[in-house]
């Protein structure tokens, strides 16, 4: 099982794009690497509402972390 992840802990490492109470989207700017596959991600995509739509992307591999306070998305 991961490590829990925390974005507080990375916040200098990556840059805020936006922020709402229940979504969060951050780009990766010093190559953070993802609690899931250890592969450094792109983007991070944070859910904490109960849903959300996502739309058409662009093939691009997703990593997915489901913890108590929110589900992580890390895009590779």
């Amino acid at each position: 099982m991961p490590e829990p992840f925390d974005i507080h802990d990375h916040r200098h490492q990556m840059k805020q794009l936006k922020e709402s109470s229940d979504t969060g989207l951050y780009d990766n700017r010093d190559g953070v690497s993802c609690p899931v596959c250890a592969a450094a991600f792109d983007r991070l995509f944070i859910l904490r509402g109960r849903e959300q739509q996502f739309p058409e992307n662009d093939g691009a591999r997703f990593c997915l972390l489901n913890q108590d306070d929110a589900v992580y998305l890390f895009r590779h």
